[in-house]
Formats: C-alpha cells, sequence, structure tokens
C-alpha cells in the first residue's frame, strides 16, 4: 500500500474514530433513546479498485457501530450503518475508475441500476425512525443488491 502513517492515520481519524466523537457528544442529549446512523461503503468487506486505505478506515468504522450499539443499547440508542452503493456525486469522481465502477454494477447488479441519493436517503430516515426500533449494530446495503454478488460473468 502506497500510504503514509500520516495518510492512514488521518483516514481512520476521518472515517472511523469521527463516529465515536460525533455519538460522544450526542449520547448526553439523548436521554430517550434514538438513533445514530453513518455511512460506509462496500470497501470495508470486499477488496474495491482505488479504495485502499479507505476500505480498512470503514471496516474500522463497521466495527465501532456493533461496539457502540453494544455499549448503548441499554440506553435504547440504535447504532447502525448504511453501505451506500456506486454513486454519482462530487465526492465519488474523486475515486479512481468510479464510471466503470457505476457501469459495472448497472450491468450486474440484481436491479441492473446504480444506487440514488434518495434511495441512501430513505433508508436512512428509516433506520432513525422508530420503524426501525428493534434493529442495531447493523450494517444495510442499500447498492441495488450488489453486494451479495460472488461473481460476474463478462457478458
Amino acid at each position: 500500500m502506497n500510504t503514509s502513517k500520516d495518510g492512514f492515520n488521518l483516514a481512520m481519524s476521518i472515517s472511523t474514530y469521527s463516529l465515536i466523537e460525533v455519538t460522544n457528544a450526542l449520547v448526553p442529549l439523548m436521554t430517550d433513546g434514538g438513533s445514530i446512523v453513518t455511512l460506509s461503503y462496500l470497501g470495508a468487506v470486499k477488496v474495491v479498485p482505488n479504495y485502499n486505505v479507505m476500505g480498512v478506515a470503514k471496516a474500522g468504522l463497521e466495527a465501532s457501530v456493533r461496539y457502540l450499539a453494544a455499549e448503548l443499547g441499554p440506553k435504547q440508542i440504535r447504532v447502525n450503518a448504511v453501505s451506500a452503493g456506486s454513486i454519482r456525486t462530487l465526492a465519488s469522481s474523486a475515486i479512481g475508475g468510479i464510471q466503470t465502477m457505476i457501469k459495472h454494477v448497472e450491468e450486474n447488479a440484481p436491479l441492473r441500476r446504480a444506487t440514488t441519493t434518495e434511495e441512501v436517503g430513505n433508508t436512512t430516515a428509516f433506520l432513525a425512525s422508530d420503524a426501525a426500533g428493534g434493529i442495531t449494530g447493523q450494517v444495510i446495503y442499500v447498492d441495488s443488491g450488489y453486494e451479495i454478488l460472488g461473481a460476474t460473468i463478462e457478458k
């Protein structure tokens, strides 16, 4: 990996530790319980080209979701993550090869399309709502089904 120690620490701070910082600030305000939702990506559990150290950071984030859920559950505070599929956004344009990845998803995901920001937002709103009252410590994939694939067959 072509990552400096400073780059690694920055990625971990931004993508992993920030959830702990925000949670520490929120918990005193959540006297009646509540929900904390963070965003992750498939690169946390599978190798994604050009994602590199961010995959390691997202893996840490997803582990933090589980540990925070276990710690905060007795206070009726739920902690979950949404793992969003590849979406055409300004932020995603910084990932090398993103357009190729999105095209691959559109051709191979069970729903044969990319994920939309609205789908991610709707799932996040659900997890924040009382309708998801029994869900904590989970990573919910909103990726047109792409995560379930073991392999794709070139056409």
